[in-house]
């Protein structure tokens, strides 16, 4: 009876050992949309994603239009953009969400999910952004939020790739020969 008690600790031990050694998915997260509807990521299974923060009052603002594109060619089944307005670099998303999306649907024609406005730095940053940074969350990548439309890629298995500066296209090469492997 001891022999069997001590096998069965053993398998436990070995099972919470690996389990707690898991890193965070993208598929363990859940946000609210722009309208305020929660979204689970979970339903992103088996598509690769591109999250970027956005703000539509930054210079950098017509990559919407880089990024609509991108999600007209390759969006749908094998591929998600997730846009997180953000006011956090230079203050140049200060509108409300209603305000941010007539933005983005009336100036850009944005069809990808934009979520909600959040904080990405300071004291409370969104969960999902503390996991695309962290390399002790993410298990991959250690990575610092710049200013807006860091991109960061997702692959298939809900696992970070990689992080494109903000300066990068939505369609450079890298993301594209990504898409397309």
């Amino acid at each position: 009876m001891k022999a069997i008690k001590f096998k069965l600790l053993i398998i436990v031990l070995l099972f919470s050992t690996q389990t707690m050694g898991q890193k965070k998915t993208l598929y363990d997260f859940k946000a609210k949309t722009i309208d305020g509807a929660e979204f689970d990521f979970s339903a992103l299974k088996g598509k690769k994603v591109l999250v970027v923060n956005i703000a539509t009052e930054c210079s950098l603002a017509p990559q919407l239009k880089k990024l609509q594109e991108l999600y007209e060619e390759f969006g749908g089944e094998d591929f998600e953009i997730i846009a997180f307005p953000c006011n956090d670099f230079g203050k140049q998303e200060p509108g409300d969400n209603a305000e941010i999306k007539e933005v983005c649907t009336s100036k850009y024609a944005i069809t990808f999910p934009v979520m909600e406005k959040i904080s990405i730095k300071g004291d409370n940053p969104h969960p999902i952004y503390k996991w695309l940074t962290s390399s002790e969350e993410n298990g991959v990548l250690e990575s610092k939020v710049t200013w807006n439309y860091q991109k960061f890629i997702i692959d298939q298995n809900g696992q970070v790739v990689d992080s494109f500066s903000p300066i990068s296209s939505p369609k450079s090469t890298r993301i594209i020969e990504w898409l397309m492997e």
